[in-house]
């Protein structure tokens, strides 16, 4: 029971933190509401628990054998990232139009993408598998499932709260010029989250 505790909060440290993900779901969230933003915060999961079963089963390494496919997917990511950042920061504020179509319209594609080429989670999910054994004794399969089954709880859990938080900040009324700073913090802090990871 210690080893599973132990191993949930290593990954609410590790898949909670901020990355390209989750700037991108707290914009997605201020710009789209919690129910504009769900359909990419589901497609992201997806990507992301492909990605955690990759690292599960030690195929991580295997996808460095088609360096084109995952140069691809970076890109895409990276590509989306930019966009969603100036999307953000030039986003008019509160006055200029309505909110329905100031929203930013998140993409399902590049959710799954972002989640399934995201190096930040290869990363994480790399040290959770590696480091930790829930089960005793550690049996293979069995583990590395209780290991995968975890970290999806865990991300599911950890995104949707980023998702509401950008939701919930998306709801405060601010001055305009208050606002569009808010809107150029976002996203600087989604380019600077993308160059971290990527770089």
């Amino acid at each position: 029971m210690e080893s599973i505790f132990a191993f949930t909060l290593a990954s609410v440290a590790l898949l909670g933190s901020p990355g390209p993900g989750i700037t991108a779901l707290v914009a997605v969230g201020k710009t789209s509401g919690l129910t504009g933003g769900f359909r990419f915060l589901a497609a992201m999961q997806v990507g992301l628990a492909l990605a955690a079963g990759f690292s599960a089963l030690g195929l991580a390494s295997a996808l460095e054998a088609f360096p084109a496919a995952r140069t691809v997917l970076s890109a895409v990511s990276i590509c989306y990232l930019v966009w969603l950042a100036w999307q953000i920061a030039s986003a008019p504020v509160a006055g200029e139009i309505g909110d329905a179509d100031r929203a930013v319209k998140p993409s399902i594609l590049t959710g799954f993408v972002l989640g399934v080429a995201n190096p930040k989670a290869y990363l994480a999910f790399a040290s959770l598998f590696g480091s930790f054994v829930v089960l005793q004794p550690a049996l293979g399969t069995s583990d590395t499932l209780a290991k995968w089954t975890l970290c999806v709880a865990v991300m599911i859990v950890v995104d949707f709260a980023w998702l509401a938080l950008g939701a919930s900040l998306g709801r405060i009324v601010l001055r305009p010029a208050a606002e569009r700073v808010m809107n150029v913090a976002m996203g600087a802090a989604i380019v600077l989250a993308c160059l971290m990871a990527f770089i």
